[in-house]
Order: C-alpha cells, then sequence, then structure tokens
C-alpha cells in the first residue's frame, strides 16, 4: 500500500464510510441477483452487543476503532435448509485511529476471539464449532482470513471472512453458507472488490 493511499485515509470521516461498503452493482457476477437485506452503520456498543459473550464497548473504542458501515445482500428465496446456499454476502468498512490499530485488531481481536471460542456457546442459541484459518491472496496490505462452522438449531451453518487493511481503514467481506464450505474463493473476489471500492472513495476516483 503506498504512503499515498495511507495518508490520504487520515482525510476519511465516518460520513465516508457508507460510500465504501459495496453496494449491489459491485457483487460478483454469482450474487448479480441478491438484493440487500440489511445496512446501516455500526458504533463500538452495537459491535459489542452482536460479538462474541464478554465484548464490551470499552474494549472496541481501546482497540482503536471509530466507526463503521456494513452492507448484506441474501438471494430472492432464501431457504436455511438449503445445503450449499449462500445465505449471505457482506461487506463492511471500519475506521481506525491508525493503521496499526487495524492490524493489531485483524490479530488481537478477530483471530483471537475466534480462536478463543471454539467449542463454547457463542448466544444466539448458536455454538462455535470448527475454525480453521486461512490464508487470503491478492490484496496489497496486510490480509487475514478464516472460517467458521456454527451449529444451531437448524443445522450448520459456515461463515468465510476476510479482513485486510487500507490504511486505517480496516475492510471486511464474509460469506454465509448453509452447511460446511469453504468460500474463500468467493469471499476474495468480495474482498478484493471492496478493497479497490475503499481506495476509490479514499483517493477520490
Amino acid at each position: 500500500m503506498t504512503t499515498t493511499i495511507v495518508n490520504a485515509t487520515y482525510k476519511i470521516t465516518v460520513h465516508d464510510l457508507e460510500f465504501m461498503a459495496l453496494d449491489q452493482r459491485h457483487l460478483p457476477q454469482a450474487y448479480s441477483e441478491y438484493r440487500t437485506t440489511r445496512e446501516g452503520p455500526l458504533n463500538n456498543r452495537e459491535m459489542a452487543e452482536t460479538g462474541f459473550p464478554g465484548s464490551t464497548e470499552e474494549r472496541f473504542h481501546e482497540a482503536g476503532r471509530i466507526a463503521g458501515h456494513m452492507r448484506e445482500f441474501g438471494p430472492p428465496k432464501p431457504s436455511m435448509s438449503d445445503d450449499g446456499l449462500d445465505f449471505v454476502v457482506a461487506s463492511v468498512a471500519h475506521l481506525f485511529n491508525n493503521p496499526d490499530s487495524v492490524s493489531d485488531w485483524m490479530s488481537d481481536v478477530f483471530l483471537h476471539d475466534f480462536q478463543r471460542y471454539v467449542g463454547r456457546d457463542v448466544g444466539h442459541g448458536q455454538k462455535l464449532v470448527d475454525v480453521q484459518q486461512l490464508e487470503p491472496s491478492g490484496f496489497f496490505d496486510e490480509a487475514v482470513a478464516l472460517k467458521a462452522v456454527h451449529s444451531s438449531r437448524n443445522g450448520l451453518v459456515s461463515s468465510t471472512v476476510i479482513d485486510f487493511r487500507v490504511g486505517r481503514i480496516l475492510g471486511v467481506a464474509y460469506v454465509g453458507a448453509v452447511g460446511d464450505y469453504n468460500r474463500i474463493a468467493e469471499a476474495t473476489e468480495l474482498g478484493l472488490a471492496l478493497e479497490q471500492n475503499l481506495v476509490s472513495v479514499v483517493l477520490g476516483i
């Protein structure tokens, strides 16, 4: 990542994040029929409420996270009994104090929390059954990824998640599938589209 792009991220404000998360026209071809199911800003309190047990607003603030914006998409006729269905694809843009805070978040919060809760109940009627760290490729700067498998009353669901850094912005792309499936190729395509969009917004292209 060039110094120019990194420096430009210091001009980004919370209000810019909405334009960084991918909209429907930016989705990979495989998801061209998917439509927005959920979107909006994510403050640290909301992150803590939907995160792992014990997550707090204070912890995320101390980690350097300022704010974020997410946008999720789903298929026209979702069915959680349809094994192999990608029931959600999403992207999130998070703003941090500095690039080091982004890097620390990826290792100390994202990877650490998933690995810590393997085999444990994580709320919402779900148990984290397995976590596999993956090796994403093609990103300009630091990137990490994992596949997580959850069990619930409806059976297994899996999430493939990629976190990557663009200056003081954390980009997150993820794909949720019904059953135990690795979606690293799909998440990478989504993540690279997100990275391109982040850079475009940062540089005002």
